[in-house]
């Protein structure tokens, strides 16, 4: 039963966590082992909470999951782990995370409570409202973000945190895309709101989004501020890969119909493998040599 409430909470879907290492990034931290060590804490909380979320959302949506050629293969929509087991296990994760949070800091577990609740009100409402669906999305990653800067203690200037909503909204907007086609290629209707969406209004909605990403960061690395805190102009030398990340996902979501589960790309495509990780190589470089 232990593995099946593990797969359930999504390990895989963790990485997206990682986001809470982006002001100790930022703040010339890394270095600072108690401050790695509260942020790798704060990881960990965030893990056990967004996998309780997961697992009360397939206990949720288990009827549903039922009908999807591959959702039907989740322990809880297939029958391997019972709704009562789910459920506990999911409030234990809940409490060791929030408490664990407000252990930290006390913002950090309020920003931490804030998004469960949010991701609980999305699980049986917000997913259903058009538009609003996808913000949500993207509040998450922008909470993630912001916590970070409360376990340590630090501020990072706004325009990251604007750059993390909208590559976020990004995602998420792409993700839309891939199911609508899915849903219009014959598969079987597993999101209500899909139907209020439209393949043109979704890739308008992603043009847009793309663009203010790329605007945002590109900003963010020659903003006064920027120059002043990390004493170099450099940082703008970091937009190429920005840019060939975000088209190389545009050309997986609108050639290879990719986008559908954005962790399976970062972790499969090799040359968006290789992107990141020379993107946070000459981050780090630049910052801190």
């Amino acid at each position: 039963m232990l593995k099946h409430i593990v797969k359930s909470m999504r390990p895989k879907q963790w990485v997206k966590n990682l986001l809470v290492f982006a002001a100790l990034i930022f703040s010339e931290n890394l270095l600072a082992w108690d401050k790695l060590v509260r942020t790798a804490a704060a990881f960990i909380f965030f893990c056990l909470v967004s996998g309780a979320v997961y697992v009360i959302n397939d206990v949720v949506d288990r009827e549903n999951d039922r009908t999807h050629p591959k959702k039907r293969l989740r322990p809880i929509a297939a029958g391997e782990l019972p709704v009562l087991p789910a459920l506990v296990a999911a409030v234990l994760a809940v409490g060791a995370g929030i408490g664990g949070g407000f252990y930290l800091n006390w913002r950090f577990g309020l920003v931490i409570a804030i998004y469960f609740l949010l991701q609980l009100g999305y699980s049986f409402v917000l997913k259903k409202i058009v538009v609003l669906d996808v913000m949500v999305v993207a509040a998450g990653f922008a909470l993630r973000a912001i916590s970070g800067t409360y376990v340590i203690a630090v501020q990072i200037s706004p325009w990251l945190f604007v750059c993390t909503i909208l590559l976020a909204l990004f995602l998420a907007l792409a993700k839309r895309r891939h199911e609508l086609l899915f849903l219009e290629g014959g598969g079987i209707s597993h999101r209500s709101v899909l139907g209020k969406y439209s393949e043109t209004l979704l890739d308008q909605m992603i043009a847009v989004a793309t663009s203010a990403t790329v605007i945002t960061y590109c900003l963010y690395t020659i903003a006064p501020e920027t120059v002043h805190k990390f004493g170099t102009h450099n940082l703008i030398l970091t937009m190429p890969f920005v840019l060939y990340g975000i088209y190389r996902y545009l050309y997986l979501v609108y050639r290879r119909e990719e986008g559908g589960a954005p962790e399976k790309v970062l972790f499969t495509d090799l040359p968006l493998i290789i992107d990141v990780f020379l993107w946070m190589i000459s981050v780090v470089l630049i910052l801190y040599f």
